[in-house]
C-alpha cells in the first residue's frame, strides 16, 4: 500500500535466524494484505468488490472483518468516518484503507512478538506497535513530530506495550475527508492517539482528524489519550 516499513529489535533475538524468520513472516503478511485490500491494485479483492464483480461472500473472510470494523467506526463517528468515499466526480467508491493500515500491522507484528526476551517496535507509515518483553524494562520513546515543522517534535511518548497512530497532513496533504460532507479536514493539522492496539487507535486518529474542531472532544468521549495539533500550530494533550 505504498507504506515505508521499519523494524527495531532489542534483546535476545535482536539479530540472528529467529529474528530474520520473524521479519520475513511479518513482511509476507503485509504483502498478502496488499494483494487482498489494496485499492491501487485492480486485481485485489477489494478493488473487484468495489466494482461489483464479486460479493463479500466471495472474498477472504478478513474482508468482511475489515468492513465490520469500518461500519462500527461509521456509527461511532456519526458518519464522519466511512469506508465508502464519494470522489470529486460524485461516484461512491469502496476504500477501507483507513481501517486496513493499523489492522494489517497488528497482524504482521505477531511473529515478532513471539520472539522470546526481545523488545519490538514495528512501524508502518509512522504508525507503530511497541512491545517491551520485560514490563519493567526500558521503554521505547516515540517522538511525535510537529506537522507544521516536521524536523521538530511536539511531544515524546515512552511506551512499554501498546500502539501509536498519527493522522495528519504533513506528508500526504489534506487526504482525510469528513465522509458526511466530502470536505477535506483542515481544522486540525494532526491527531496522534495512543492505546493498546493499532487497529483502534489508527481508526480513531483518522476519525478525530475528519471531525475537525470536534475531534478532541470526541476522543475524550472515548477515553482516549493523545496529542492534537491544530491548524494554527497549537498543541493540545488529550487525556
Amino acid at each position: 500500500m505504498g507504506m515505508p516499513i521499519s523494524l527495531a529489535l532489542r534483546g535476545r533475538h535482536a539479530t540472528g535466524p529467529d529474528a530474520d524468520a520473524a521479519w520475513q513472516a511479518a513482511l509476507a503478511e503485509l504483502r498478502w494484505v496488499d494483494e487482498v485490500f489494496s485499492t491501487w491494485r485492480p486485481d485485489s479483492q477489494v478493488s473487484r468488490l468495489g466494482r461489483g464483480e464479486i460479493a463479500v461472500d466471495d472474498c477472504h473472510p478478513t474482508v468482511a472483518e475489515v468492513l465490520r470494523l469500518g461500519d462500527h467506526a461509521r456509527v461511532a463517528s456519526e458518519g464522519a468516518f466511512d469506508v465508502v468515499r464519494t470522489g470529486a466526480d460524485g461516484v461512491r467508491r469502496l476504500d477501507p484503507s483507513g481501517v486496513v493500515k493499523g489492522w494489517a500491522v497488528d497482524r504482521a507484528v505477531r511473529p515478532l512478538l513471539a520472539l522470546a526476551d526481545t523488545d519490538v517496535c514495528l512501524s508502518a507509515g509512522g504508525d507503530m506497535v511497541c512491545h517491551v518483553a520485560d514490563p519493567h524494562g526500558e521503554a521505547w520513546v516515540i517522538g511525535i513530530e510537529d506537522p507544521l515543522a516536521p524536523t521538530r517534535l511536539v511531544a515524546r511518548v515512552p511506551l512499554h506495550r501498546g500502539a501509536v497512530a498519527t493522522s495528519g497532513s504533513a506528508h500526504r496533504g489534506a487526504h482525510v475527508v469528513d465522509a458526511r460532507t466530502g470536505a477535506a479536514a483542515d481544522a486540525l493539522a494532526s491527531v496522534t492517539v495512543i492505546g493498546a492496539d493499532l487497529t483502534s487507535v489508527d481508526i480513531d486518529a483518522t476519525t478525530a482528524l475528519a471531525l475537525g474542531k470536534d475531534g478532541p472532544a470526541w476522543l475524550r468521549s472515548r477515553l482516549r489519550t493523545g496529542v492534537v495539533v491544530w491548524a494554527d500550530g497549537r498543541a493540545e494533550t488529550v487525556a
